[in-house]
């Protein structure tokens, strides 16, 4: 069936629901849903969708993970309905399944938000919250700069200037790894990474427990966007360059993988991240996880519609007219809402896929 790849991009989280759900029954999938407690900015049910397609017992899965960041969910969710009209569940090879998680932070989805309803940013989560918290000095030098208690067009301007000194000084990586790197000491700030697991880290490891058990080889793709140029998806992986895990994603994908750690990718070395913990859940598996990040806005515009949206729920009312600039301003930063980003996402996404099902058929 012949249609436009543009049409599987929804305009919001529960339209966004409505065509996975509907894509996947189509697709006679089997579709699972785990209530979230808190309610949309409409009033209505948030969710985690799962749906599965090949043999239950299959050991070798490709798992897609959309809304990790919430808000940019749009561009997961559109990918994953591609996939299902695209009919690539028939297209799967003898014992491999795949399975689609739609909307893992569905609140920062339906609210527009990249974090969780607590404040929370899902990748940088996933720590082990018993032990020391790990810290951010130049995080918390500059929090109250990130993040000030007014909003205004002469406190940004102040503000922005302040963030230019500190990166003139220290080098623009020591600014991107002091705001995006994770922090732990303020509850009200930007990538602020909780004081325990949050409900989408303990619902998406329950998943991973009840459906990846019996799996011996998992291959994890999560949509990201808001880094690098329009439309590109820059493939991420969280593995360390010398190690077998970093040696098999290149495999799967190519040389063009991009590594944090390594300063070759456009997102900062971070702690907390769900690729990383996943191999401790799934321990049962050899886990090859990538990261596609795909590129909207210019940097600073991203970084300001963040800074934005914090002020706005922590010092502001995100029910009140004075909202609605804020909200279009984040969609705008993590959405490319054209048929061309679209076009891209969902030509690039396809290929990624297709690319690590071979892998798994393969290995």
């Amino acid at each position: 069936m012949a249609f436009n790849a543009a049409e599987c991009f929804a305009a919001d989280y529960q339209a966004a629901r409505a065509m996975f759900q509907g894509a996947v029954a189509e697709a006679d999938g089997s579709l699972d849903s785990v209530t979230h407690p808190e309610r949309g900015p409409d009033g209505g049910e948030l969710a985690t969708d799962i749906a599965w397609f090949g043999p239950r017992d299959a050991e070798k899965v490709l798992v897609t993970l959309s809304g990790t960041h919430g808000v940019e969910g749009f561009c997961g969710s559109g990918a994953q309905v591609h996939w299902l009209r695209r009919a690539e569940h028939r297209r799967l090879p003898a014992g491999v399944a795949v399975m689609l998680v739609h909307a893992v932070n569905p609140y920062g989805f339906a609210w527009l938000r990249r974090v969780t309803e607590d404040n929370v940013d899902l990748n940088r989560n996933w720590i082990d919250f018993a032990g020391p918290l790990p810290a951010n000095p130049a995080y918390d030098r500059l929090h109250d700069i990130f993040c000030p208690a007014e909003w205004g067009a002469e406190v940004q301007a102040h503000t922005a200037a302040e963030l230019l000194r500190f990166a003139a000084e220290h080098g623009p990586a020591a600014l991107q790894a002091a705001m995006s790197g994770g922090q732990f000491s303020h509850p009200d700030g930007v990538f602020f990474g909780g004081a325990g697991p949050t409900w989408s880290r303990r619902t998406q490891t329950e998943i991973y427990r009840a459906h990846l058990s019996k799996a011996a080889k998992v291959g994890i793709i999560d949509f990201h966007t808001g880094l690098g140029p329009w439309g590109f998806g820059e493939q991420i992986v969280v593995a360390r360059p010398e190690t077998a895990d970093f040696a098999r994603a290149r495999s799967w994908y190519g040389s063009a993988i991009t590594s944090p750690s390594a300063g070759t990718s456009t997102s900062a070395d971070i702690t907390g991240d769900g690729l990383s913990a996943a191999p401790q859940i799934l321990s049962n598996a050899q886990v090859t996880g990538m990261a596609l990040e795909v590129g909207t806005r210019p940097i600073a515009d991203v970084t300001l519609a963040l800074r934005a949206d914090a002020w706005l729920h922590a010092h502001g009312d995100p029910t009140s007219p004075q909202a609605a600039p804020i909200k279009r301003q984040i969609r705008d930063a993590f959405y490319g809402d054209a048929d061309d980003w679209k076009g891209m996402v969902a030509g690039q996404s396809m290929l990624v896929c297709r690319q690590a099902v071979a892998a798994l058929a393969a290995g």
